[in-house]
């Protein structure tokens, strides 16, 4: 669920550019060996509490059964065609349970919008006008405050750039999320080839010592 990574990928406006430089060759030194440069928010990734709050911890932190989680995915690709603006609402939380029962204690909710497929057009990705500001989907705040308080959920992911929706320059989901040391990926890919429900996802990290987040290599089981 990871994109690959190189030096196009789409980047936050201000982010360090992804950068590789070999430093020894197979004809030189008998094997080849790359250093490489990355922000700690950039290609898919996961956010640590410490990047939206001053006390919170670091990625390196976080325990191991706190990356194996459970997960859902909520489709809101239609909405988000229609509206790049688009965020969840508490109303589509509750027509998807409906369909497939109310969303359990512990789970990660994933949002997937379609945005996966903008990742190689940087321009598109990132959806700004002629003023600079970006127009893509997130979670609203009150749908990510009735997830907290009334499902006990883990976590959220989305397939855009940041949990939060392009037009919410505060992070209201971030910064509820990771009020407590809760998951929180950006950047996802190939949501629509999970089911809606019944899925682990095992999240590999960079554990960088007092590290705001890591990129992340995300696995889903099904």
């Amino acid at each position: 669920m990871s994109h690959i990574i190189n030096t196009d990928i789409p980047q936050w406006p201000g982010d360090p550019n992804v950068q590789f430089t070999t430093v020894a060759q197979i004809q030189d030194s008998g094997y080849y060996l790359r250093s490489f440069t990355i922000g700690e928010h950039s290609a898919t990734h996961i956010n640590a509490p410490s990047s939206f709050h001053g006390d919170g911890i670091s990625i390196d932190e976080y325990s191991a059964p706190s990356l194996v989680v459970s997960a859902v995915v909520i489709d809101v690709t239609k909405q988000a065609t229609e509206n790049p603006d688009y965020q969840l609402t508490i109303t589509d939380i509750l027509n998807w349970e409906r369909e497939n029962g109310t969303i359990q204690q512990n789970s990660t909710v994933l949002l997937y919008t379609g945005w996966q497929y903008k990742w190689l057009d940087q321009k598109a990705f990132f959806n700004q006008d002629e003023n600079g500001n970006m127009h893509f989907p997130g979670f609203s705040k009150d749908a990510t405050q009735f997830l907290i308080t009334n499902r006990k959920i883990s976590g959220v992911g989305i397939d855009t750039h940041g949990v939060d929706s392009g037009q919410d320059t505060n992070f209201t989901t971030n910064s509820l999320i990771l009020e407590k040391p809760r998951i929180v990926l950006e950047n996802l890919t190939n949501l629509d080839q999970l089911p809606p429900q019944g899925i682990t996802l095992v999240i590999g990290i960079l554990r960088l010592r007092g590290g705001s987040g890591s990129p992340a290599a995300v696995i889903a089981f099904f």
